[in-house]
C-alpha cells in the first residue's frame, strides 16, 4: 500500500483545507494511505512581530518557508497551502499544481457593516492591503493589529473591544463560521490578495507518485485566474505584506484581471483592468502590472516595502 504524506500549517483552517482536499482523493484511491503532518511556521510561532520582519528572518515567507523546506527534504510529499500566503517564486525542485476550485474570494466584515461602523471605529486586521483599502473607503477608521487563527481573531471583537474585524470569507466558510459575517465587502472596491480563496498544492518535481495521484485534481479555469493574479504580483515585486489586491475572472475564452495598489494611509490608490485570452494569463498579469506602474504604483510600494 502506498502512502502520501500531506503537510500543512497547524491552524484549524489549514486542517480544514487538508480535509477538503483529501476527501475526494480518499474515495478515488482507497488503496493509498493519506497521512497529514503539521508543520509550524514562523508566522504561527511569533504573532507579535510584523509579518515582513518574520518573513525576512525566515528567509522567505512567514507562512510557507518551513513547509517548503520539509517538502524539499522529502519529509512530506505534498503541501496544502492557502495560495495567498505562498510566494510567487517556487524553490528549485518544487512545482505548484493547478488549484482544485476556489472558495469565495472576498473579504468579510464581522461585528458590523462598513456603513454601520461608528466614526473612529476600531477595526481589527494585521493585513496591509486590508488596512489600506479600509482607510481609503473610511479615513476615520482606526486599524488595530491582530494575528492568529480565525476563531481567536473573531473573539478579539470582545477581548479587544473592537467594532469589527475583517477576515477572508473563504476561511470563515471553510470553518462553518458563515453566521459571523456581517457584510461581504464588494470585490470591485476591495479586490482580495492574489490567490485568495484558492489552495496552493505544491509537490516535488521528481515525485512520480504524487504526480500520478494528483493528476486531474486541478481546475484549469481557476488556475488561469490565479496565475494572472500572481504574475501581476510578481511583476510588481509584491508579497503578502504589501497592499496589492487583484481578482481574475474568466468568461468563456477570455480572462479579465482587475488589480489595485493602495497606500497604507489610504490617501493614494491606483487601479487597472484589462482582458485577454484565458490561455495567456501570465501575459495579462504583466500587462496589468504595467498599467499600474504607469499610474505610479511603484512610488506607493517603495514607501512600504520591507527594508525600504
Amino acid at each position: 500500500m502506498s502512502t502520501l504524506v500531506v503537510g500543512s500549517r497547524a491552524s484549524h483552517l489549514a486542517r480544514a483545507q487538508v480535509k477538503e482536499f483529501l476527501a475526494p482523493l480518499r474515495q478515488r484511491f482507497p488503496d493509498v494511505t493519506f497521512r497529514h503532518q503539521v508543520i509550524l511556521e514562523g508566522g504561527d510561532q511569533d504573532r507579535k512581530t510584523a509579518l515582513s520582519q518574520v518573513s525576512a528572518r525566515a528567509g522567505g515567507s512567514a507562512f510557507s518557508t518551513n513547509q517548503e523546506a520539509a517538502l524539499v527534504a522529502g519529509e512530506v510529499d505534498v503541501i496544502v497551502h492557502s495560495l495567498k500566503d505562498l510566494p510567487t517564486a517556487n524553490p528549485r525542485g518544487l512545482i505548484l499544481l493547478p488549484p482544485p476550485g476556489r472558495e469565495d474570494v472576498r473579504d468579510a466584515l464581522c461585528g458590523s457593516t462598513l456603513a454601520g461602523l461608528p466614526q473612529g471605529g476600531r477595526i481589527g486586521t494585521g493585513a496591509a492591503r486590508r488596512i489600506a483599502q479600509l482607510r481609503h473607503a473610511r479615513p476615520d477608521l482606526v486599524p488595530v493589529p491582530i494575528r492568529g487563527n480565525v476563531p481567536p481573531r473573531l473573539n478579539k471583537l470582545k477581548t479587544m473591544n473592537l467594532d469589527a474585524v475583517v477576515l477572508a470569507a473563504a476561511g470563515l466558510k471553510r470553518l462553518g463560521l458563515d453566521d459571523a459575517i456581517s457584510e461581504i465587502l464588494p470585490v470591485e472596491q476591495f479586490p482580495p490578495s492574489p490567490g485568495q480563496g484558492a489552495l496552493g498544492i505544491q509537490i516535488r518535481e521528481d515525485n512520480e507518485l504524487a504526480r500520478e495521484i494528483l493528476a486531474g485534481t486541478g481546475d484549469p479555469v481557476v488556475d488561469a485566474e490565479v496565475r494572472a493574479e500572481r504574475a501581476m504580483l510578481a511583476d510588481l515585486h509584491g508579497g503578502c505584506s504589501v497592499p496589492i489586491g487583484a481578482y481574475g475572472k474568466a468568461d468563456g475564452a477570455m480572462l479579465t484581471l482587475h488589480a489595485q495598489v493602495t497606500s497604507v494611509d489610504g490617501t493614494k490608490q491606483v487601479q487597472a483592468r484589462l482582458s485577454g485570452p484565458l490561455n495567456e494569463p501570465e501575459k495579462l498579469g504583466m500587462q496589468v502590472a504595467g498599467l499600474l506602474l504607469d499610474q505610479g504604483a511603484e512610488g506607493i510600494l517603495a514607501q512600504i516595502r520591507p527594508g525600504v
